[in-house]
């Protein structure tokens, strides 16, 4: 049915683009210190978390008008998510960046599992729904009794998505903190010779990180209406697999593989069992690396001598 495959596809894309958010994230890291932050999707968890206690304060204030809500909500929670991204690279790798390469994925792992103990002992375990904040859509078509539905949600998650990752683009290409990071990319130690404050530029890197993974966060919300504190290695490791389905440490790998992940996933349970949706993504990831080990856009690493 073509209606259905069509709705399977908006669902697809509008998953895909919260995926890709959060594995940009893994992928900066990855190309400037050559690590990776598995204490990321916990970021991307408390994004929606405070994006959920931004909300409800603001209704208890009696503010209604609901985007400005939501406005004030994003920004909020972008804010504090950032300083969680901030605080993360100083206690959790700037300290161990000239040890052994297995220390800060280590200690990666370590903050992701107090992340995840500090939303429970701070929420508690039960999931924390919502009600719907933009109800309706735009139909689209209707076909054999389906009808199929932009809804206002998805439509503003992809508004959204486009509009941060082009202010990211233009951001790495045509700013002087854009130019620091490509030069970390390329070289710390020349870029150090060169002027560049290194150690500024990769917490800029983490911060920038953390605040696209919490408006991942804030579209999760609005889009299920329902998180817990383990939505984060869950949604955490399926952006992973997006980054390096992609080409880990390519920024346009990482969307294109979270946009495939969102639609292998989707359209696999609209038309198998939706119980194996996850071995599909993981099976795909698994094939890509084994005939394309750098990814469908990565590029080979060349070796620094």
């Amino acid at each position: 049915m073509v209606a259905y495959a069509l709705q399977q596809l908006i669902n697809g894309v509008t998953l895909g683009m919260i995926y890709g958010l959060i594995a940009v994230g893994y992928t900066m890291v990855y190309g400037i210190i050559g690590m990776i932050n598995f204490a990321h999707g916990d970021v991307f968890m408390i994004g929606a978390f405070l994006s959920l206690i931004s909300l409800t304060l603001l209704g208890a204030f009696g503010l209604t008008f609901v985007p400005l809500a939501l406005a004030l909500t994003l920004v909020l929670a972008v804010a504090l998510a950032a300083l969680y991204g901030w605080t993360l690279e100083r206690v959790a790798y700037r300290p161990l960046r000239g040890s052994f390469r297995l220390a800060p994925l280590i200690s990666a792992i370590g903050m992701s599992i107090v992340l995840q103990q500090y939303i429970q002992i701070a929420q508690g375990a039960k999931n924390k729904p919502i009600l719907p904040p933009l109800p309706g859509g735009l139909r689209l078509m209707e076909s054999d009794g389906l009808v199929v539905q932009v809804t206002w949600t998805r439509l503003l998650i992809v508004v959204v998505t486009l509009a941060v990752l082009g202010a990211f683009t233009w951001l790495v290409s045509a700013t002087p903190l854009g130019r620091a990071m490509r030069a970390c990319e390329q070289d710390t130690k020349m870029a150090a010779l060169l002027g560049i404050n290194v150690d500024r530029t990769i917490s800029f890197t983490f911060v920038i990180g953390a605040a696209l993974a919490a408006v991942a966060g804030f579209m999760f919300l609005l889009n299920y209406g329902v998180i817990d504190f383990f939505i984060g290695f869950v949604a955490g490791v399926k952006a992973f697999t997006a980054a390096v389905l992609g080409g880990i440490g390519s920024l346009p790998g990482a969307v294109l593989g979270g946009l495939l992940i969102g639609l292998i996933e989707t359209f696999w349970s609209a038309y198998f069992s939706v119980e194996y949706k996850d071995v599909a993504a993981f099976s795909i990831l698994i094939l890509v690396l084994i005939f394309m080990p750098t990814g469908l856009l990565g590029r080979k690493d060349v070796e620094k001598v």
